[in-house]
């Protein structure tokens, strides 16, 4: 079985989730099954049936996390001597090489990714063709419009 890497923000960020959903969802939600038990008939009872819903995802939702979180490999990039050479954790400036347009990425785990927030996951096109890489390299990402030359301008190995 394969490791679920994630970067030390991650593993905090899953292990809140976790006791969000053991200490407050769960209990409330076992409570709006309850109430909806006093009220009748089950059959037609829409309450009952959408809070017996709710359980099954909180259920399965910690169900997937404590097995992430049993099988993970947590990387923390703050102890990892600062370098030129972009690694997982690490926050990568790049410019694309036509437009000029700069932007930056940070490495992460798959379930960390969020490109709004500027967080990649290392198995998506660009964080694989960026990886192992060094500042100055050029590299080319295979997009749907075509291939895209990027120039890794800066890369920093920090938590944030």
């Amino acid at each position: 079985m394969q490791k679920n890497v994630m970067t030390v923000e991650g593993e905090a960020a899953l292990r809140v989730e976790l006791e969000s959903l053991k200490k407050n969802d769960r209990p409330n939600v076992i409570a709006a099954i309850a109430e909806a038990r006093e009220h009748g008939d089950l059959k037609e009872n829409a309450e009952y049936h959408a809070a017996r819903e709710q359980q099954g995802f909180i259920e399965g939702r910690i169900q997937d996390i404590e097995a992430k979180l049993s099988n993970s490999q947590i990387i923390d990039i703050a102890k990892i001597p600062q370098g030129d050479r972009v690694i997982f954790g690490s926050k990568v400036t790049i410019i694309n090489v036509e437009t000029e347009e700069q932007v930056a990425y940070r490495i992460v785990g798959d379930d960390e990714a969020n490109v709004k927030e500027g967080k990649i996951s290392y198995q998506s096109p660009i964080a694989r063709a960026l990886i192992s890489k060094e500042i100055g390299d050029v590299v080319v990402v295979k997009t749907p419009g075509g291939d895209v030359e990027y120039e890794i301008d800066d890369v920093v190995y920090s938590a944030i």
